[in-house]
């Protein structure tokens, strides 16, 4: 949890214990040092581990240590990355999630009333005729919910810490209206001659498709994993659907798409200014940024004086 949370929330938490000097020389010190102190934790444990083994109980302690990496794997490594799509903006956490819900109803009301065609053997109620509708439905449904999320700035607008004041921000041109003349599409007594559409709504579909294509083998891989096991649901807390862990079997996957997608194709990959401050923040200790801070007045002083 130290390594995995740490490291999305670690320029957060810099930014918000910048008022005090000495916590902020403390956190600074351990995200610096976060990498390093994470591997001796863990070192920490396996060589515990090998102390402890005991004859003819080889066999059950690996196989425990095997499960609990298949858990941090499975759990807490991929809940981080739902932890870091929520900081850089509630539309990239609600949405997605949105997604996988919205498929799973389209896929069960179209296999319970068209489903004829059996599409995996690991799950007999699911049918190619839920899977095609449950795709159009979602694809549907992603670029209308982009277009309706994207005009909030609470959802769009990244923290930048762990406070809890409300959020401002310019919504940057992802999530500002390009429009589209209709004139070749419609007929002359048409009302509407454009049509504005954000252009996150692109990238939405992207989203979309994945949660109808991919996102549903995480059901399938828990669907096999339960009657490996031999039992029917991985718990009883919502009657009638299982556990939370039946719920959220193919938000973990979908949670980790969105994260990469969005630093892939939608977050700006050049310099900007809040990457350069992040690693100041993170690199040069409080001494280093305030010379840095004396320099940079110096230059621009200079500046103006050349310009006068």
């Amino acid at each position: 949890m130290l390594f995995t949370y740490g490291r999305f929330l670690s320029r957060q938490l810099v930014n918000t214990v910048t008022s005090d000097k000495l916590l902020y020389q403390l956190v600074s010190g351990l995200i610096k040092y976060q990498m390093v102190i994470c591997y001796f934790l863990y070192i920490a444990g396996f060589v515990w581990f090998i102390l402890t083994l005991k004859k003819k109980m080889y066999k059950y302690q690996f196989s425990q240590y095997a499960w609990t990496h298949m858990i941090l794997l499975i759990v807490f490594v991929q809940s981080s990355f739902t932890v870091a799509n929520i900081f850089e903006g509630i539309f990239w956490f609600l949405l997605p999630a949105s997604l996988i819900v919205i498929n799973d109803i389209a896929a069960y009301f179209f296999g319970f009333f068209f489903g004829r065609t059996p599409l995996i053997k690991l799950s007999p109620k699911k049918t190619w005729e839920g899977f095609i509708g449950a795709l159009v439905t979602t694809m549907f449904s992603a670029f209308v919910l982009a277009n309706l999320m994207g005009r909030f700035r609470w959802l769009t607008c990244p923290r930048k810490d762990l406070s809890t004041v409300w959020l401002h921000c310019d919504p940057g041109p992802m999530f500002k209206p390009e429009y589209y003349p209709l004139r070749v599409w419609v007929p002359e007594w048409f009302p509407w001659k454009e049509v504005p559409i954000l252009p996150v709504q692109w990238h939405a579909l992207a989203l979309g498709l994945f949660a109808s294509i991919i996102a549903p083998f995480g059901g399938f891989f828990a669907s096999g994993f339960k009657r490996a096991f031999k039992f029917k649901d991985f718990g009883d807390s919502i009657p009638g659907h299982g556990g939370i862990t039946d719920r959220m079997d193919c938000q973990m996957v979908m949670a980790v798409f969105a994260y990469i997608y969005h630093q892939s194709f939608v977050m700006p990959q050049s310099f900007s200014i809040e990457m350069i401050l992040d690693q100041i923040l993170r690199n040069l200790s409080f001494e280093e940024q305030q010379i840095l801070y004396e320099q940079l007045g110096k230059i621009f002083q200079d500046r103006q004086a050349m310009l006068a």
